[in-house]
């Protein structure tokens, strides 16, 4: 294992790297989800100039990008936020609205280094629980969830896309005090 691993609040210099690392994730873990074509179809410089933009200024005081670092590469990001759900409390209730691995980099731990400082983040900025929707099929992802205290709160949600394939998300939640 490198010693040499970080993690740290994004700078816009990051946006190209993290629209990468999306665009990658995507193809890999929704190509049951979205046709081959809209995922082959993604455009990194679109993907980047979001990124910058979010980065450069966030809709929310709160709302945050972190990066996981080996060396100085970006290998993962998670953005974090106040949750926009219609049951939860914005100001007491964050959410993690994606948290992504490279998927060539996974089960290296940067995972868990940018879940430490994803909740490091919320905890400093006053959240007093967080809440993460995860694909209801994603076994891998909900384990490693779990795993580090946060369990089902019973919400569920199911997401459509433009192309009409329907993504079922259950809602995961963990107390930052």
């Amino acid at each position: 294992m490198n010693a040499d691993v970080s993690a740290r609040l994004a700078w816009t210099s990051d946006a190209s790297a993290i629209a990468q690392i999306q665009i990658a994730a995507w193809r890999q873990d929704y190509s049951d989800v979205l046709p081959s074509e809209v995922l082959l179809g993604l455009k990194a410089e679109q993907f980047a100039e979001q990124w910058e933009a979010l980065l450069t200024k966030p809709q929310d005081a709160r709302m945050r990008v972190l990066v996981a670092l080996e060396r100085a590469t970006v290998r993962g990001f998670a953005l974090l936020h106040p949750s926009q759900d219609p049951d939860a409390d914005p100001v007491a209730d964050s959410e993690v609205g994606e948290f992504v691995i490279d998927p060539l980099h996974r089960r290296a731990g940067h995972g868990s280094r940018l879940l430490q400082a994803s909740i490091d983040t919320l905890q400093a900025d006053k959240f007093t629980r967080a809440l993460w929707w995860v694909a209801a099929n994603d076994d891998i992802l909900r384990g490693f969830v779990t795993a580090s205290g946060w369990e089902p709160d019973g919400a569920h949600r199911e997401l459509q896309s433009e192309a009409g394939t329907t993504l079922k998300q259950i809602r995961l939640h963990t107390s930052l005090s």
